[in-house]
């Protein structure tokens, strides 16, 4: 299921200290709309998905999440290296090194613990979609309001991939959605056994969604990179409101 990879999923290369951002970027470690909350539910839900394509679609997100929670996780460290400890109280950090000094430690932007409610999963495959929907959507929007809090380009750079990969979790996720509705009548949450057939003859010929993830993030860093002027931050805001998605697949 898992290979290891030695590298981000996309470059993560920080250079300036910013402990205000470090506290805010954390909420995407352990907060309810985070990366962790988002790999556990979907990596929990898989098992009760009524067919092999909604497996495939909850193992491939819930693991690519893990690697978001890696690039956050990175992040945050970065941002907070070589801190002095007049600086983490000045950015309100103490109450965090009190019990945990420099370690990455999951809670949200105001210190809230990673707690385990914030995953749910239902056994209804409609419900627990609908769910991962909606998570894709606010986490997006969080993504959104994080790049409102920086100008630095080496951050902004990783949240806005980070942020267009929730719209094509969204997408991949509603396709499922629609998919299952079309199939499961009446609350029912198996399929038919003339439908598990049909479902396990397409599965032979869909396409990993992730199988080029490597190759394309290394594209769209270059691109960034060539293209970008570090002065114009417009130019970043400008491709997140684009939705653009074969740029940033």
């Amino acid at each position: 299921m898992f290979k290891y990879c030695k590298k981000l999923q996309f470059p993560v290369n920080i250079k300036k200290k910013d402990l205000r951002m470090a506290k805010y970027l954390v909420t995407q470690y352990g907060g309810s709309n985070g990366e962790l909350a988002a790999a556990l539910r979907y990596l929990n839900q898989r098992f009760t998905m009524p067919d092999d394509r909604g497996k495939a679609l909850l193992t491939d997100i819930g693991t690519e999440e893990l690697a978001h929670v890696e690039m956050i996780s990175t992040m945050i460290y970065q941002l907070m290296k070589d801190a002095t400890l007049d600086e983490i109280q000045k950015a309100g950090l103490d109450t965090h090194y009190a019990e945990h000094a420099k370690a990455l430690y999951p809670t949200d932007a105001s210190g809230v613990p990673f707690t385990v409610a914030y995953f749910a999963t239902t056994g209804d495959p409609l419900a627990d979609i609908s769910e991962d929907m909606a998570a894709e959507q606010k986490a997006r929007a969080v993504y959104e309001n994080l790049i409102d809090l920086t100008d630095d380009p080496d951050v902004i750079g990783p949240l806005l991939w980070l942020r267009q990969r929730e719209i094509v979790h969204y997408t991949r996720f509603k396709e499922l959605f629609e998919y299952y509705e079309k199939k499961l009548k009446k609350g029912n949450n198996e399929f038919s056994a003339a439908d598990q057939m049909e479902d396990k003859m397409n599965m032979n010929n869909m396409p990993n969604m992730n199988s080029n993830w490597t190759t394309e993030a290394n594209n769209w860093n270059n691109d960034l990179m060539e293209s970008m002027n570090y002065n114009n931050n417009n130019y970043l805001l400008e491709k997140m409101h684009a939705d653009n998605n074969e740029w940033f697949m």
